[in-house]
């Protein structure tokens, strides 16, 4: 397991997290829709801990084992049941009730606990196989000259 970010937030943190979260994912090697869905899904789980559940939580981003994975959590008087499941899309004109929805569309994976004393939202993506990045070799000249065979 490597931990890539974690932290306290709170709402004048949301737009800070989402730009780490995306510059991170993207290390680990996802990117285009994949990558706009995982952050997505993860800015809903920060709203929500934000709007519902006292205006600060725990955000912690790492990878293990060919995935990553977010965890928020907050301390909140917990999710209703009904909206738990997120298994039916919220109607048009409604103005709440799209972001549990959204993560279970939007990740591979998705974890709710939920109870009087607070949430944790899970969301997991796949990586691709070939995430890992390749060390290359930087040819280093101190002189202005050409380098010789001394490569770092």
């Amino acid at each position: 397991m490597r931990t890539l970010l974690t932290q306290f937030f709170a709402v004048h943190d949301v737009t800070k997290l989402r730009r780490a979260v995306t510059e991170q994912a993207g290390s680990c090697g996802l990117s285009g829709p994949r990558l706009d869905d995982f952050v997505l899904a993860v800015h809903e789980s920060v709203v929500n801990a934000v709007q519902h559940a006292g205006g600060h939580g725990h955000f912690t981003l790492w990878t293990v084992d060919g995935v990553i994975r977010s965890e928020t959590s907050d301390d909140g008087p917990g999710i209703p049941d009904r909206f738990v499941d997120g298994s039916r899309r919220p109607p048009d004109m409604s103005s709440t009730g799209r972001g549990i929805f959204l993560m279970r569309r939007l990740c591979d994976e998705t974890d709710f606990r939920t109870g009087p004393d607070g949430t944790t939202v899970q969301l997991t993506m796949r990586l691709p196989r070939n995430s890992r990045q390749r060390m290359r070799r930087i040819r280093v000249s101190a002189d202005g000259r050409p380098p010789r065979r001394f490569t770092t």
